[in-house]
């Protein structure tokens, strides 16, 4: 486990001379929710993966913190690492990251994976009622519900060793660093700027994701273009997770196509 100047966290794995996939993990998640497409990207690209700032072993700073820093501070572990430009890969969180990267540092992304994410996160008193909880029961208090958001009932019940494996993940997440990085998506607005995005695009989407929807991934589609959409059946919102062979092969299909391919035409 390395950090970078930001005090992230992140691991380089694989081989020198293969593309560089760069995983970006979800609210209250850390790398290790990428453990599921490990082995298998492995067996094609090098992969750079880190616990945003405020998760996981990275610094937990002082908040509110925004998706422009949290872009930038992906860009500045790109540069840290020395790994040129990546193909970025982004689950919730990492996915709304993921839309500012492209925009704001666009020479350091040579393709993008957005994952059950969305480009406007309403309510803002959905957020406010989260965050009183986090400050008076901490993590523990919002466990329950976001388990039941993260995934469908019927892999809650046949999955019980891996529900406890993303419970213990979800409460390492210390409550300042939960709130100052949902903080930031409670306050992102980037609609706007989807049209901006000229770097070969997938949008991947569990049909029954109650919190980033199929509308959201939709909206993505069309705004972003020539990106491709594609839906994971009976798979809620951590479809990496729920569905990891279908998912892992549509990230490793894509890749794969854009390092033969390069980058469309602009």
């Amino acid at each position: 486990m390395n950090r970078d100047d930001n005090g992230i966290s992140y691991q380089l794995s694989g081989r020198l001379e293969v593309p560089v996939v760069m995983l970006s993990n979800s609210l209250m998640s850390t790398q290790a929710m990428w453990n599921p497409q490990i082995d298998t990207l492995l067996q094609h690209f090098r992969v750079l993966r880190y616990d945003t700032r405020g998760h996981g072993q990275s610094q937990v700073t002082p908040g509110p913190y925004s998706i422009e820093m949290l872009a930038d501070d992906a860009s500045a572990l790109i540069e840290h690492a020395g790994v040129g430009a990546v193909h970025f890969v982004g689950l919730s969180m990492g996915g709304m990251i993921g839309q500012q990267l492209a925009v704001r540092h666009p020479a350091k992304v040579l393709s993008l994976s957005l994952c059950d994410t969305a480009s406007e996160m309403p309510p803002r008193s959905m957020w406010e009622e989260r965050f009183a909880i986090a400050r008076t029961h901490g993590i523990e208090g919002l466990v329950d519900k976001t388990i039941k958001r993260w995934f469908v009932p019927g892999f809650i019940a046949r999955e019980p060793g891996t529900i406890a494996w993303v419970r213990e993940m979800i409460l390492t997440t210390s409550s300042d660093g939960y709130v100052a990085c949902a903080s930031a998506v409670r306050d992102m607005s980037q609609t706007h700027i989807l049209s901006r995005i000229r770097t070969p695009t997938q949008v991947i989407v569990g049909r029954e994701d109650p919190a980033c929807t199929m509308a959201a991934s939709e909206l993505l589609h069309r705004e972003i273009r020539h990106s491709t959409l594609h839906v994971i059946d009976d798979a809620a919102h951590l479809s990496n997770v729920e569905k990891p062979a279908e998912f892992t092969a549509l990230l490793v299909d894509f890749i794969r196509k854009q390092s033969t391919n390069g980058r469309i035409a602009k």
